[in-house]
């Protein structure tokens, strides 16, 4: 094998490894946008749970103050009771 046709060999073969390497950039470059896409995806759903727990932690002061005044009416109620079975007395 001549000089020449050794040299041809090596040429042909780093166009074939040139070749695969571009398309496993390729590939690489795809899955790269997949991983983007599904972080924005992820990061979207994260606001949007956020902003829910926001609502329920907002729902949630509501609902212990409406408690709280609850409580504070059943106990005036609980003193009006009292004093008319007073007067009734």
């Amino acid at each position: 094998m001549s000089a020449l046709q050794k040299l041809q060999e090596k040429i042909e073969q780093w166009k074939d490894n040139h070749e695969a390497l571009k398309t496993q950039n390729n590939d690489l470059k795809s899955q790269l946008a997949g991983v983007a896409t599904t972080q924005n995806d992820q990061d979207s759903r994260i606001e949007e749970l956020q902003a829910e727990l926001n609502k329920c932690a907002q729902k949630d002061e509501t609902i212990t103050a409406l408690q709280r005044e609850l409580t504070e009416k059943d106990d005036e109620i609980e003193k009006i009771i009292a004093q008319v079975e007073a007067l009734l007395a």
